[in-house]
């Protein structure tokens, strides 16, 4: 019996305290992939990559593997940080897994400390050599900027009555020191200063409201502007 139970806790011993399954092995080589950024190792891209890999960074450039693995460069001087994979889940479907994850960064700029996160798709495929992957499509998240404060008299002078077109008309109200802004006397929404005659709806960081004036200095419209386009907003009281 005792030599029953020596082999017994032999075997146990044997076992390993977690073997990685597919959504950690996964999750690993994604982590590897990061940290081969910050340290500018393209090696670890050589190896986990597909050679048909369709790579969509943030600012949607696709590349494809050899451009991919040659824009891994060690980072310029007084540039250091790291990446780290979370928020991480996995949808396997067979021979191929669909990740999400964010990318954690913090980055040291020639001494100011600098944070980002990035939102990325990752599809992965078994092939003999290991798991490849075969796309990642990443997005930048998305944050309010900071607020400045501006003077009451400043505040009350985007105050007013607005029109975009004949059946869309938004109102910009001065309400306790606080700017809200409606649409066709719809919920209103308050209206914060990135700075002066640039302003945002707190939770719409892809919007932006930006003020025009005239030669006199008066308000006469804005410009809202969600990437890179603009609805032209006509002042009309």
């Amino acid at each position: 019996m005792r030599k029953l139970i020596v082999a017994a806790l032999l075997a146990l011993a044997a076992v390993p305290a977690h073997a990685e399954n597919t959504s950690d092995i996964l999750k690993r080589q994604t982590q590897e992939l990061f940290d081969a950024v910050t340290n500018g190792d393209p090696k670890i891209w050589e190896k986990y990559l597909d050679a048909n890999v369709a790579y969509l960074d943030e600012n949607g450039v696709l590349t494809d593997h050899k451009t991919t693995i040659g824009q891994i460069q060690p980072l310029p001087k007084g540039i250091s940080g790291d990446i780290k994979v979370v928020n991480w889940i996995d949808r396997d479907f067979g021979d191929t897994h669909v990740t999400s994850f964010d990318a954690d960064e913090h980055e040291d700029f020639h001494g100011q400390k600098l944070h980002a996160l990035y939102r990325s798709l990752g599809t992965w495929r078994k092939t003999a050599d290991g798991w490849k992957l075969i796309s990642m499509q990443t997005i930048a998240g998305q944050e309010d900027p900071p607020a400045v404060t501006l003077t009451p008299e400043a505040l009350a002078e985007y105050a007013g009555k607005y029109e975009a077109a004949p059946d869309l008309h938004i109102t910009i109200a001065l309400e306790n020191g606080e700017l809200t802004s409606s649409s066709n006397g719809g919920k209103s929404a308050p209206l914060k200063v990135e700075l002066k005659d640039v302003l945002f709806t707190p939770g719409q960081p892809r919007v932006r409201k930006i003020f025009v004036r005239d030669t006199q200095g008066r308000i006469t419209g804005y410009l809202n502007r969600r990437e890179g386009r603009d609805v032209v907003v006509g002042r009309v009281k």
